[in-house]
C-alpha cells in the first residue's frame, strides 16, 4: 500500500495547474448514456473515480475510449446497452447513482445496486429517488439494489428538501429525456451543475437557471451526444491556494476561477493572506504568512464555505494566533482528520457538529493515516507546515479526487515523495 513521506518547512515557488473538475466530470460521463452517437469530454481528470465510472459505463455496453495522456474520454452508447449497474463497480463511489436517471429516462428501466463511497456520513439518496417517482417512476429498493421502471418519465415539479448536488444532477439528466417541462426548486447552485446544464443544453434539452435555487429542463425526445471540456476543479484549486499561505514564495496557482472559491478567498484574507487574483487569465498568486489569524467558519452549500473545504482549511487554523472554530453543517461524522491533526501536534477538540481550535506554534512531524479525501489533503498539507517528517498512510483516499498531487507539490518545492510500504 502507498504512503507519502513529507519534510516540512520546505517553500513553495513556481506554478501549480489545476486539473479538470472531477465533480463535474462525473455527471457528464453519464449524460453520455442519453443519447446514441460519440460523446467527447476533454480535460477529465486521470483518478481513480473517474476511471470507475468509465468502466461501469463499459461494462454495460457503451464503447469507451480513455486517452488518459490526451485527458479525453469518448463515450459511444449507440449499441446495447445492459442498464444494470452491479455492486462490484458501485460499492467504491456514490456518483455511480448518477446512472440512474439516464438509464431510466432513455431506456424505461435501471437496476442500480446502492452506492458506496467515503464514509463521511449518511449521504441518502432518498431525494433522487423521490424526485423520479414525480417524473412517474416506480421504485422498488429490494436485496441492495435500487430498481426503477417508467413507461415514459413526465416533467413535474420538483421541491428537494434541502439543496442536492447529486439528486439535482440525476434529475436534470433524467428531465431531459422527459415528456415536458420539469422545475426543480430548492436545487443546488454549484459549479459543477451549471458545467452540467451546458452539456445537456448542448444535447437538444433547453436548461434555465442553472447556479440558481430554480432550475427548469424542457426535456426532449431524443438528445444529440456533446462535445465538451470540463470546468476546472475548485476544491484542488481551494487546496492549492491553503498551501500558498502556508508556503508561498510566491506560489502561482493557474487555471482555477477564482469565483468559484469566493468564500474560502474571503476567508483566507480575514486570516491575513495577500491574493492577487488575476481572473482574466485565470492566474492567482499567494505568498506565505507567518502566522494566520484566527477564524470562525461554518460550512454551508454554495455559495456558503464548501464543505470540501474544511479540512484543509483547518490544517492551517492549527498554527492560527489564537482560537478558531469549524461548525460542519452539511455531513455528520466529517471530522475524522481531527484526530490525526492531534497526533501532528495540533489542539483541537470536537464538540458535536463543532470543532474548537487552539491554535499552536509549530506541528510536529509524525506517521498519520487518511480517512476520506479530504482528510487525506489535510494531513498532506499539515505535513509541509509541520517540522522533521510526516508519513501519509492510506493514500489511496487521496488518488480519488487528486491528480498527482504529490508530484505537483515537488515540482513546486515541496520535499513529498510517494513509496510503497
Amino acid at each position: 500500500m502507498d504512503a507519502l513521506r513529507i519534510r516540512g518547512g520546505n517553500s513553495l515557488r513556481g506554478e501549480l495547474h489545476v486539473s479538470g473538475s472531477k465533480n463535474a466530470s462525473l455527471p457528464i460521463l453519464t449524460a453520455a448514456l442519453l443519447a446514441e452517437g460519440e460523446s467527447v469530454l476533454t480535460g477529465a481528470p486521470n483518478l481513480v473515480d473517474v476511471c470507475t465510472l468509465a468502466t461501469l459505463i463499459e461494462q454495460m455496453g457503451a464503447k469507451v475510449t480513455h486517452d488518459e495522456d490526451a485527458e479525453e474520454i469518448r463515450i459511444s452508447a449507440a449499441g446495447p446497452i445492459n442498464a444494470e449497474a452491479p455492486y462490484e463497480l458501485v460499492r467504491t463511489m456514490r456518483a455511480s447513482i448518477l446512472v440512474l436517471g439516464p438509464l431510466l429516462a432513455r431506456f424505461g428501466k435501471a437496476k442500480v445496486s446502492l452506492p458506496g463511497g467515503c464514509a463521511i456520513g449518511a449521504r441518502p439518496i432518498d431525494q433522487h429517488l423521490k424526485g423520479l417517482e414525480r417524473m412517474g417512476a416506480h421504485i422498488e429498493i429490494e436485496h441492495g439494489y435500487v430498481e426503477a421502471t417508467t413507461k415514459g418519465l413526465v416533467g413535474a415539479e420538483i421541491v428537494f428538501d434541502v439543496p442536492t448536488v447529486g439528486g439535482t444532477e440525476n434529475l436534470m439528466l433524467a428531465a431531459s429525456l422527459a415528456r415536458g417541462t420539469t422545475v426543480l426548486r430548492n436545487a443546488a447552485r454549484e459549479p459543477e451543475i451549471v458545467d452540467l446544464a451546458k452539456v445537456i443544453s448542448s444535447m437538444g434539452a433547453e436548461v434555465e437557471g442553472a447556479g440558481t435555487e430554480k432550475i427548469t429542463i424542457h426535456g426532449q425526445s431524443q438528445l444529440q451526444p456533446f462535445h465538451h471540456c470540463v470546468v476546472p476543479d475548485r476544491i484542488e484549486f481551494g487546496t492549492f491556494l491553503v498551501a500558498g499561505v502556508m508556503a508561498g514564495d510566491p506560489l502561482v496557482v493557474c487555471g482555477g476561477i477564482a469565483d468559484h472559491q469566493a468564500a474560502l478567498i474571503d476567508k483566507l484574507r480575514n486570516l491575513g493572506a495577500e491574493i492577487d487574483v488575476d481572473e482574466a487569465n485565470r492566474r492567482t498568486t499567494l505568498k506565505r504568512i507567518e502566522r494566520p489569524s484566527a477564524l470562525d467558519i461554518h460550512t454551508a452549500p454554495y455559495p456558503g464555505f464548501p464543505t470540501d473545504m474544511q479540512a484543509q482549511l483547518m490544517a492551517l487554523l492549527c498554527v492560527a494566533n489564537g482560537t478558531s472554530s469549524v461548525s460542519e453543517r452539511i455531513f455528520e461524522n466529517r471530522f475524522m482528520h481531527v484526530a490525526e491533526l492531534n497526533r501532528l501536534g495540533a489542539s483541537i477538540k470536537v464538540e458535536g457538529g463543532k470543532a474548537v481550535i487552539r491554535g499552536v506554534e509549530r506541528l510536529s512531524g509524525t506517521t498519520v493515516m487518511a480517512t476520506d479525501l479530504r482528510a487525506s489533503a489535510s494531513l498532506v498539507l499539515a505535513g509541509l507546515l509541520a517540522d522533521g517528517e510526516t508519513t501519509v498512510r492510506r493514500i489511496y483516499h487521496l488518488d480519488r479526487g487528486y491528480q498527482r498531487l504529490g508530484k505537483k507539490l515537488r515540482g513546486v518545492g515541496a520535499d513529498i515523495e510517494r513509496f510503497s510500504e
